[in-house]
């Protein structure tokens, strides 16, 4: 059962990472398998591992939340800049999904629409030039891309920490 249950998480795994760079919540997919296993079979996953991997879940959402927020404030947006790049994410992953290229639309259009969204946005601020505007759309865009591939790697640290946590379990 052991094998069974490492197996299913890895595949979780990698699963959840195709998803989080959908922009998707996939990191949370081997946590959900391994605490399935974990209700069938209690002692297949140490509690502490699903813990530490639940940590690094909300830890790596929050990264993500606040990525393309942040790249625009970093850039001299404002808050309102800081919005836009958020909603930017969210139409610009969906309006990528449309296209045929999916994933890879997706995640471009995630990126694309956190910068548009940043700079239309601090464009509305009075006094703004295109050219400052393009700064903060650029740093919401780069923000995003970073996060979208930082959450990937949190992801895979999930699925290990559950793996290597149930199988030092077992010995």
């Amino acid at each position: 059962m052991l094998w069974v249950a490492v197996i299913s998480v890895f595949f979780a795994g990698l699963i959840g990472l195709v998803l989080s760079l959908l922009t998707l919540p996939g990191i949370w997919l081997p946590i959900v398998v391994a605490l399935l296993f974990q209700w069938v079979r209690p002692d297949t996953f140490p509690w502490s591992a699903i813990g530490v991997a639940c940590a690094v879940g909300i830890l790596a959402e929050l990264l993500e939340l606040v990525a393309s927020a942040a790249g625009a404030a970093r850039a001299g947006g404002t808050k309102r800049a800081a919005a836009g790049a958020i909603v930017g994410t969210v139409v610009g992953a969906v309006a990528g999904s449309l296209i045929p290229l999916f994933p890879i639309s997706t995640i471009l259009g995630a990126v694309a629409g956190a910068g548009i969204g940043a700079g239309l946005m601090d464009r509305s601020r009075v006094g703004r030039s295109w050219k400052e505007s393009a700064n903060v759309a650029t740093g919401a865009a780069a923000a995003r891309g970073i996060a979208i591939v930082l959450k990937g790697v949190f992801g895979a640290i999930i699925a290990l920490v559950l793996i290597v946590g149930a199988i030092a379990h077992a010995w």
